[in-house]
This record gives C-alpha cells, structure tokens and sequence, in this order.
C-alpha cells in the first residue's frame, strides 16, 4: 500500500546526510528568523511619514506605555500600517514558500512563479474579474462577493500552474529550457488578454490597473487580509507536511515512488497549492517578483535543501524581506512611495542572473 505524502519514509527525511547535518544549524537560523521577523514588523509599523519609532510603537501596542502615540499616529499605526504589515507577512511568506514548492516539485533552481507564467495567468484572473464583474462576470461576482478577486485570481494561476506542468514534463522529467520557454509563452500570452481587457477599462479601472500591475501594498486594509487569508493560511500551514514528500522527491519520481509516495498525487496538491497561495497574493498585491527565487536560494546556501528547514525558513524570509522592502519603498521617496514591485525587481533581477550564470552549467539550456 502506497503511503500518504506525509508519511515518507526515513530514507527520504535522510537523503541529504551525505551533505553533513545541518539541522542544529537550520534550527537556530529558524529561531533568528522569527527575533528578525518581529524587529521587521515593528520596523513596518513605523516607516513612514509621521514621526513615530519602533519603540514607542512596541511600548504602545504591548501595552507598556500608555500614550505613547499621540491620537493621530495611534490612528496611522493601528488603522493604516498595521494591517498593510499583516498582508505583508502573509504575501511574503505564501510567494517565498511557492518558490521553494515548485522548485522542489520541479527539481529545478529557475522554477519561481513570477517567472513561468504563474503569476502573469494568476494576473489575467484578477484582472478579468475587476473589468467584467458588472458584465459577463457579474454571476461570478454575486456569488463570491469580496472573495470573488482572489477566486478569479486561484483559477487563474491554477490553469497556468497545469499547462506549465502538462507542457514541461515528459515521461516524468521536467525540462528546464522547456519550462522557461513555456512559462515565457503563458506569461506572454496572459499579458496579451490582459492587454485587452485593460484596453476596455474605464479610467478608474485603467488607473487602479495601472499602480495594480507594479506591485504595492497601498491601500491595505483589513478586508484585503480576509480576502487573502482564507487561500494563503491554509498553504502555509500545510506546506510543512509536504516536506517530506519533497525531499523523496529530490532523488526522482522513481525512487520517490519506491519510497512510498504517491507522486501524482502529491504533484496536484503541491500545484494546487501554489496556485492558491500565488493567486490570493496577486490578488491584492498585485505583481510582485523575484521574491519566490531568491529566499528559498539564499536559504539553501545557509542551511541546506531539506525541505523539513526549508519550507518555514522560507516563510519567514520572505515575510522579512517584503516587509523591509515595503518600508523602504515608503521612505525613499517620501512622503510619496515606490510600488513595492520595482524594488524586488530591482533587487531581484541581478541575483537571478547571478544564479543563472552560477548553475548555466548543471542546466540544460
């Protein structure tokens, strides 16, 4: 009987010992993480243009000091920057740990949503829903009401997430030159139908379009977190469970499946899985790259590729890093702010190149 994709053997949880035991040292990393992540957040809660610290807005919000903030920045904090912090968090984790997902399911470095055409089809959802929820798309939008964007979003990443697997992968061997081209070619051609609707827009919809495809975390509130949760915590909590699953699957789907997992079946829920946590994140942030490629690469470098450390590390980097990359956004130019997508990009885009030139010789490209 085949076992379930949470009960891989312990030939699979010990694969990488050839490589030395880097547990002790993931673990400690995993409890820096979390010190950095809370130090970030408070960071967060106090970028700005009001003249506010992380201090005074710890000693406000643990209850140590009363009055700390006055009336108006208790109000920017508490009711602006506190739940654009929470999406932060939660888009950073979901996009870190999508990346370091399918790059394990694909068993290839290059493999990052924002750059197979995950996140463009996940865009075209998105975008067909804000332009046709009073047309054709208005069944749709009475039916899901606020959730009706991360819905169109889910479906539309999920599509491209198969049609990327189904045109990459033959006789159980994913081919990274084929991946690229293809997600190059979805992405490409998501863009060319977002085109189009965006050419319908009207201009309200052109403008919230236009600052939408940059990538922000402006204009987060409360209801976008509802709206994003219910797809992205469920990931990030089943994730961990699939670690295991991950790393058999770094041996290659034969001795995956002579380790006793269901490699079909774990493969749709990873899918599955990442298309949610991509879609919800597009959703209501909108194109924010490059960040699926570099936490899960400069983790691995740190602590090793078991996904068992990987996964949650990953979750927590990420979360780290779009929450600094957000608060320089907003101090950069202020009191204005860069879409947040043009800093990961920015970012981004060398080190990705710099993986490409470090691994040109293990690729087949």
């Amino acid at each position: 009987m085949a076992m379930s994709f949470t009960e891989a053997p312990a030939a699979a949880r010990t694969y990488h010992r050839h490589d030395g035991d880097r547990s002790a040292l993931a673990r400690a990393v995993l409890a820096a993480l979390v010190a950095v992540l809370v130090m970030t957040f408070f960071f967060s809660l106090a970028s700005g243009a009001s003249d506010t610290s992380a201090w005074q807005v710890f000693r406000e919000t643990v209850g140590l000091g009363g009055g700390a903030l006055d009336l108006t920045d208790r109000v920017i904090v508490f009711e602006i920057r506190l739940p654009r912090a929470v999406l932060g968090v939660l888009i950073g984790a979901a996009l870190a740990v999508s990346g370091a997902t399918m790059q394990g399911v694909f068993r290839n470095p290059l493999a990052d949503p924002g750059l197979v055409g995950v996140s463009a089809g996940a865009g075209l959802g998105a975008v067909s829903f804000i332009v046709l929820q009073a047309g054709v798309l208005a069944p749709v939008a009475s039916l899901f009401g606020i959730y009706g964007i991360p819905f169109a979003a889910f479906s539309g990443g999920l599509v491209s997430t198969l049609m990327l697997y189904r045109i990459s992968t033959r006789h159980g061997r994913t081919s990274v030159a084929t991946m690229l081209l293809a997600g190059i070619a979805l992405g490409a051609l998501a863009g060319a139908f977002t085109g189009v609707l965006v050419f319908w827009a009207d201009d309200t919809q052109l403008r919230d379009l236009t600052f939408w495809g940059l990538g922000s975390l402006a204009g987060a509130t409360w209801t976008k977190s509802l709206m994003a949760a219910p797809l992205i915590l469920p990931v990030l909590i089943a994730m961990p469970f699939m670690a295991r699953s991950l790393n058999a699957l770094a041996l290659g789907e034969a001795s995956a499946r002579h380790l006793g997992i269901d490699v079909q079946r774990f493969k749709n829920l990873a899918v599955i899985s990442v298309a949610a946590a991509t879609g919800a994140s597009v959703a209501v942030s909108g194109g924010i790259g490059f960040v699926g490629i570099v936490v899960p690469h400069l983790l691995r470098l740190a602590i090793g590729p078991d996904h068992r450390f990987l996964l949650p590390a990953s979750a927590l980097l990420g979360a780290v890093l779009l929450l600094f990359a957000d608060a320089i956004a907003r101090q950069i130019v202020a009191p204005a702010e860069l879409p947040i997508g043009i800093i990961t990009a920015a970012a981004g885009a060398p080190f990705f190149l710099w993986i490409l030139l470090r691994k040109r010789g293990l690729l087949d490209l």
